[in-house]
């Protein structure tokens, strides 16, 4: 999800080109990277905690809190500091994954962990399908960033109107759906950005992929959930 400031270099009406191909190539390899090391630590975040759901589901606003902190406070604070940035990176992706935590016990307690499985596949080649469409595009995303904002606020505030006054279950689905079409689109904005050199290092470029990502699979997960249930 888009993040931070971006700085683009415009070259024709095809779109954006990066001042220096060698860096891009670089750069990309290395955000990827930090991507995947990001999602082994939110998958050690989220197996350490297993066992502990209950504890997890009593401290959960406070662990969204710490993950809100994290994103707009200390990744931007160890910006530029070279092992403090992978440490606030690897914190938020380790919190992230305990969030999961109730979401992950619940169905498998209800028997449904394999939904697991099959969620992470799906979510993996959608991510993937929709990254390598955005290097390869010829089309100029970057006019996608406000409207895709606004969308979010949206959306954000339609799931707290949900959760605390309507509790509709259509709703939900609904909000799901959308929020996973969100996310895939969110998923070509970002990676061209990164394409085009918008990010000033690979970790604030992992953290905007991490974010589309992991939204994308809790989507898609709760989806799964949702159609494989008997009530």
């Amino acid at each position: 999800m888009a993040l931070y400031d971006r700085d683009y270099t415009q070259a024709n009406n095809s779109g954006y080109v990066l001042e220096n191909e060698g860096v891009s190539v670089g750069f990309m390899k290395k955000t990827y990277q930090l991507l995947a090391a990001s999602m082994i630590a939110a998958a050690a975040g989220a197996y350490a905690t297993l066992p502990y759901a209950e504890v997890v589901s009593q401290y959960k606003w406070g662990i969204f809190a710490f993950e809100l902190f994290m994103l707009f406070i200390g990744l931007r604070m160890t910006r530029n500091k070279p092992g403090l940035n992978l440490a606030a990176l690897f914190a938020f992706t380790f919190a992230a994954g305990v969030s999961l935590v109730p979401m992950l016990s619940f169905l498998i307690g209800s028997g449904k962990g394999g939904v697991i499985g099959n969620a992470f596949l799906m979510t993996s080649v959608l991510f993937g399908a929709l990254s390598l469409f955005a290097i390869n595009s010829k089309s100029d995303f970057s006019s996608w960033g406000k409207p895709l904002f606004i969308t979010l606020i949206v959306i954000i505030i339609a799931s707290l109107v949900n959760m605390f006054i309507l509790n509709s279950p259509i709703m939900h689905v609904v909000i799901t759906a959308v929020v996973l079409l969100l996310f895939g689109m969110f998923t070509i904005y970002d990676t061209q950005n990164i394409a085009n050199g918008a990010y000033d290092s690979p970790v604030d470029a992992a953290v905007s992929l991490f974010l589309d990502f992991v939204n994308m699979f809790t989507a898609i997960l709760q989806l799964l959930g949702i159609m494989g249930s008997d009530d």
